[in-house]
């Protein structure tokens, strides 16, 4: 029977320092003492972020323990790629109902595969035994003139978004029994809801170029309005701009709107940036091999009592009266 010192030794221990790149600055000190010892690279700030997954609340009882292990890492890296930062390491922290060898097996394998993608060494956390819940911290590095912030929107900045949007949320729809897919396209979904891909590489292309970040956790219509309020800015959207995969325009209208605007676990990076800059976003989106797409233009608030907003508009530019809100973690949908 596997104890918790055991399960840490075998699962997690052993892969930790293949993450750790070579010529990291600073020394590291990782899993096997009380503390974890991290330095960040000479002129920069640590970016940190902290991210947790519970049974029921963000992922199925019956998900594949690789895909979670991917997964829980990933929604962790999404935030560094938001702010343009490099990864450096991260904590794991978790709860389990029973010490599953099989499940730990695949769990750990999702993890290790991304973080060594990324260089990012696991330093420490915690076990015990409970219902599964999940908690990664992760810690990066960012020059501080270069992170993207919030509340850096400027009036006149393009929108934009990287990849499609909407996938992980029609994933979710069929798993419910909302509509149906065909196989293929429920397939992409599934894939989208359980995989997702932290755009680091275009985070890291965008310093110095976008000037306001987030990525998509929880919706376009609920983030999108956090750096609206952050920046103390409103947003013009062009509703049918709003990027979407070949699977996902195979659903309803209706659906489309739905998943795109305000579906949430997209992972992909929402930002800002000036139009004489288009060029540039370009060129950083090729170079990080994503896609991106314009949706949307930044504007000042027009009145000492006007608050920040978005108008929704479809591709005629008419007004699109819609009523839209974000995942909410304490009132779900």
């Amino acid at each position: 029977m596997l104890s918790e010192f055991s399960l840490i030794d075998r699962f997690f221990a052993r892969r930790a320092a293949a993450a750790r790149p070579s010529g990291t600055a600073g020394e590291t000190l990782g899993i096997g003492d009380d503390c974890a010892l991290l330095a960040p690279h000479a002129g920069e700030m640590l970016a940190i972020s902290t991210d947790m997954l519970v049974e029921g609340r963000h992922f199925f009882a019956d998900v594949d323990p690789e895909a979670l292990g991917h997964k829980a890492l990933a929604v962790n890296l999404s935030d560094l790629a938001a702010m343009g930062a490099q990864p450096q390491a991260f904590t794991l922290a978790f709860s389990l109902p029973k010490a599953d060898e099989a499940w730990l097996s695949g769990f750990s394998e999702g993890l290790f595969s991304l973080a060594e993608r990324y260089g990012c060494e696991l330093i420490g956390g915690d076990t015990t035994g409970g219902p599964l819940n999940l908690c990664i911290t992760v810690f990066g590095s960012v020059p501080p003139q270069s992170a993207l912030r919030r509340d850096a929107a400027r009036p006149g900045d393009d929108i934009w978004i990287s990849g499609t949007l909407g996938d992980a949320r029609a994933g979710l729809g069929v798993r419910r029994g909302e509509w149906t897919a065909h196989a293929g396209d429920t397939a992409t979904f599934r894939r989208a809801l359980e995989r997702p891909e932290p755009r680091i590489a275009l985070g890291l292309a965008l310093r110095g170029i976008a000037h306001a970040a987030l990525d998509l956790s929880d919706g376009l219509a609920g983030d999108l309005l956090h750096i609206l309020e952050r920046s103390s800015m409103r947003a013009t959207v062009n509703a049918d701009a709003v990027p979407r995969s070949a699977a996902l325009r195979r659903l309803a209208p209706e659906v489309q709107q739905r998943c795109t605007l305000a579906g949430g676990d997209d992972y992909e990076l929402c930002f800002t940036a000036p139009a004489v800059a288009r060029a540039a976003v370009e060129a950083a989106a090729q170079k990080a091999a994503v896609p991106v797409t314009r949706i949307g233009t930044i504007s000042a608030l027009e009145a000492a009592n006007d608050r920040p907003a978005i108008a929704w508009r479809n591709a005629a530019g008419e007004p699109l009266t819609l009523t839209l809100q974000g995942f909410d973690h304490f009132h779900a949908e």
